[in-house]
């Protein structure tokens, strides 16, 4: 009987107890149901010898969970989603539940479509990085499964969102940048988001404490697709005849466009100083010396599996907004 997957009836017939003896041990149930110890422990040790496990869905059944959670990110190629989503998977994976993942290719039509087929297949809870600057969509969906926005969150009080605290990182990192220039650009995301309203906001105050004039044209607001950097820094080159003094880009993203355009054009050894959101191993084998913003990827998924675990365990736990540090990489 070793070679074959037991069943329950299999586990009583070798205990020599009924079925129903065998899933109240199983359950925990035993002291409820004044079952002897001895009977316990025979039940235990069949278990233990033949390794049995009772099956996802006969488990899933009786708790009325499914032991899946829901992950929506908004690119699959992202570092930092990438190598959060992997952290994140273990750290489910260990606690029994299985993680699915869905893109929403930073569309809001998208991402609702991902969450419609993820709450379809009843996960127990949904993760977020949202595209979306109202929270009406997620309102609503909170009503049926617990709900936690995470990177890109939307200001509110009712969920529980979990971000790096990018002013005041990007802040100290453009003062230094800024110091004894003129000038300093800023090439960012999409600004209704909330990491670009932080990280721009963070830009500003860096300015303001370096002593350099704010630029509305200096200032460009795209997407955070490669492409977007290459047009937004082949724009300021054409629109200045020639480099910025400095440049503050707003994510890794981003600069890769920006880097692109600089190789394709022989400027990388201009003397043009660039700091960066996000930080990834590649930028100690540059040419060029790149500051940087390091999201903590580890950090960000156990918090998200802390607080997931608190809403999986008690759905009206108090919702909370977790600010995370950030760590900056001067080179």
């Amino acid at each position: 009987m070793k070679n074959k997957k037991l069943k329950l009836a299999d586990i009583a017939e070798l205990a020599g107890v009924s079925k129903s003896t065998v899933s109240f041990v199983l359950n925990g149930h035993a002291k409820k149901h004044r079952i002897n110890e001895d009977t316990v422990k025979r039940v235990q040790a069949v278990v233990a010898e033949h390794n049995y496990a009772p099956s996802l869905y006969a488990r899933a059944l009786k708790a009325k969970k499914t032991y899946t959670l829901g992950l929506v990110i908004p690119d699959l190629a992202n570092m930092g989603f990438a190598t959060t989503a992997k952290q994140l998977e273990k750290l489910a994976r260990s606690s029994g539940y299985q993680l699915l993942i869905a893109s929403s290719e930073d569309e809001p039509e998208q991402e609702q479509e991902a969450v419609k087929s993820l709450l379809e297949r009843q996960v127990d809870l949904l993760m977020v990085a949202t595209s979306m600057s109202d929270d009406s969509f997620y309102q609503e969906v909170r009503q049926f499964t617990p709900v936690i926005l995470f990177d890109r969150v939307i200001e509110q009080q009712q969920m529980t969102t979990i971000k790096t605290d990018a002013h005041n990182a990007a802040k100290q990192v453009v003062e230094k940048l800024g110091k004894g220039a003129k000038e300093c650009a800023y090439f960012g995301g999409q600004l209704e988001l909330s990491p670009s309203k932080d990280r721009f906001a963070g830009y500003q105050a860096g300015l303001e404490q370096a002593g350099v004039k704010f630029e509305a044209a200096l200032v460009k607001h795209k997407d955070y697709q490669p492409e977007s950097g290459y047009q937004m820094m082949q724009e300021t080159y054409q629109e200045l005849g020639r480099l910025p003094e400095r440049l503050f880009v707003a994510s890794y993203s981003i600069l890769e466009g920006v880097l692109r355009f600089l190789s394709e054009q022989q400027l990388l050894n201009e003397e043009m100083k660039i700091a960066t959101f996000d930080n990834y191993a590649i930028l100690d084998c540059l040419p060029i010396k790149i500051d940087s913003i390091e999201q903590d990827c580890d950090l960000i998924a156990q918090s998200l599996y802390e607080a997931g675990k608190a809403l999986l365990t008690d759905p009206k736990h108090t919702p909370q907004q977790v600010v995370l540090p950030a760590k900056i990489h001067y080179r």
